[in-house]
Order: C-alpha cells, then structure tokens, then sequence
C-alpha cells in the first residue's frame, strides 16, 4: 500500500495542477520517499468517481489537488464509502474559493510559503476529525456530501450566473484573481434578488424543532466550517467535528454584506442538528461553493453522515 496518492485536476487555479503535477517527483525525492511509496495521475472527467475509489484502496492519504469541487468529489465517495474510514485526506488548494482549506491552514501556506512548503508541511501534518454531512432531496435516492456549506438565495445566484459565465467564456482569463473580479461583477448585477418563497424547519441542539418563513428573505446559509464565500466567517465560533450545523436566516442585503464582513452575523446564528428546507422548484442552490440549480427536489434535508479524517497545518 501507498503512503501518498495524489488525485490532480489538471486546469485548476488557472493550470496550476499541472505545475504540481511536474514538480512532485523532485519535492518527494528531497523528502527521501521512494518512488513505490507514492503515485500522482490527473483526474479524469467521466472516471473521476473510479479513480478516486481505486485510489482510496491502495493509499494510506489521499491527496487532492484542485479547487473545492475536486474536494467535494473525493468527500461524496467517502461519504457513501464506510471501508475507508481509516484513510486520510489532504488537500493542496488551487481553486477560488477554498473555504476549508483556509480553514485547515493549508491556502495560506500555499499562497504565501508556495507549492514546495505547503507539500512538505502537508505530508508531515497530523489529521483530525471532521463531519461530513448528507444532503437529500425528495423521494430522489441520491444524496450529496456538504463539507463545507449549502446555502440557497443571493449567493447561490452569484454561484449559478458565474458558472454560466465561465461556460460561455465571459471571464477574462483563468486565473484566480479574474475569477474574483467576475464574483464583484456578478454581485452588483445579482443584488436584488431573494428567495422566491419557503420553509426552513431545524432542529435545534436541545431537540426541538422551528420553523421559519424564507419568502423575500436575502439567503438561508447552512454551514459546517467556519469559513464561506472565500474567507468569511459569518458563523462566529463553530467547530466541524461537532455533530452541529451553523444555521443562517438573512433577511436582507445589509444584513449579507455585514455576515461577510468582520463583524459576522452576530445572533443570527442558530446551531442545529438537522435542517429541511422547502424551496421553489426553480430556486438558486449551491453546495461547497458548487452551484446546485434543478439537482434537488423538495424537501432538502440536511442530517449527519460520518466522520473523515483529514490533515491541517
């Protein structure tokens, strides 16, 4: 079996998979791993699934390299996947948002310290524990892994009319900055909107159940890890190895822009155990900075999955 398995998406962060994929044989070299003790490929649209699974297999940690959509691949197999509970993940971060890598302490180190420190203090890293939660729709039987967050409203509207401008060709370059620049853009001509109609229904940590309206509200953020939106912090404390989601009700524009600032969204917050939202059918929905526009019917629940292990700085 493999000490390392290096999973990389090769056009992530502007190709940047690419440069990490030619620079990894050096980096493990200078760590005095043997080249049967690792393995590196490039994901594979249509066997990503597959690769991922057999990587799983024969790997003590399983790397991935890309943005958080490649992250959220590898999350849905495990979470489906109890027979590697034993295998740990790591993540080198090369696309936009990358919330959970801030998280874990991993984007920084890669951004400041570059590809050669952020490898090498990744490999030595110890793991912790984080919650992966199951996300469902319906009497649909396929659910979606949430490490991160799921949040439908003005955000996930961005998230959907960002995608659709990268698929056709709208953003000027492919780097990480221009990808940025085209969120702003996309927030000024997308700041109107709100929820078309709704129901969330929680139950809190004490086991009681509440229900709110979300008609005309701004978004509804249901969050795992302290981070959203690449880099803020609207849930205040919060811990993701604790069984508990971080609960989001805005109900207007001020109240967003102040969630992402420094300030949070103070006592808004609502800690839960479990979440069902009712939406319109047609409703703006994104998952782990993914957009999720027509992937679910309703109701959505949100309840615990399992538990991973996976690596920080």
């Amino acid at each position: 079996m493999q000490k390392f398995h290096f999973l990389i998406n090769p056009v992530s962060g502007g190709g940047q998979g690419k440069t990490v994929f030619d620079f990894l044989p050096e980096i493990m070299r200078s760590m005095d791993f043997k080249e049967v003790e690792w393995e590196r490929e490039f994901s594979i649209r249509g066997k990503f699934e597959e690769q991922i699974r057999d990587a799983l297999a024969d790997t003590e940690c399983l790397i991935a390299v890309g943005g958080d959509g490649t992250a959220a691949a590898v999350f849905q197999v495990l979470l489906h996947s109890p027979e590697f509970e034993n295998v740990k993940i790591g993540l080198i971060p090369l696309g936009t948002g990358n919330d959970l890598a801030r998280v874990l302490g991993l984007y920084y180190a890669f951004v400041n310290k570059g590809l050669l420190f952020s490898v090498r203090k990744l490999l030595t890293a110890n793991a912790k524990k984080m919650d992966l939660w199951k996300v469902s729709g319906g009497s649909v039987e396929n659910d979606f892994a949430m490490a991160n967050y799921f949040s439908a409203g003005i955000d996930a509207r961005i998230a959907h009319d960002f995608n659709r401008d990268r698929i056709d060709g709208k953003i000027a370059g492919n780097s990480v900055f221009a990808n940025k620049f085209h969120y702003v853009k996309r927030f000024f001509a997308d700041r109107k909107y709100r929820l078309q109609s709704g129901e969330l229904r929680i139950t809190d940590v004490n086991g009681e159940e509440k229900n709110f309206e979300l008609n005309g509200n701004c978004t509804v953020i249901i969050g795992n890890i302290p981070s959203f939106a690449g880099g803020s912090n609207p849930f205040g404390k919060s811990d993701m190895s604790d069984g508990i989601l971080e609960v989001l009700r805005i109900p207007n524009l001020g109240s967003f822009v102040k969630s992402l600032s420094v300030f949070g969204a103070g006592n808004l917050v609502i800690k839960a155990r479990s979440v069902e939202l009712r939406l319109a059918k047609d409703e703006f929905i994104q998952l782990d900075g993914e957009d999720f526009k027509g992937h679910f019917e309703m109701p959505v629940k949100i309840e615990f999955g399992r538990q991973i292990n996976i690596l920080h700085l």
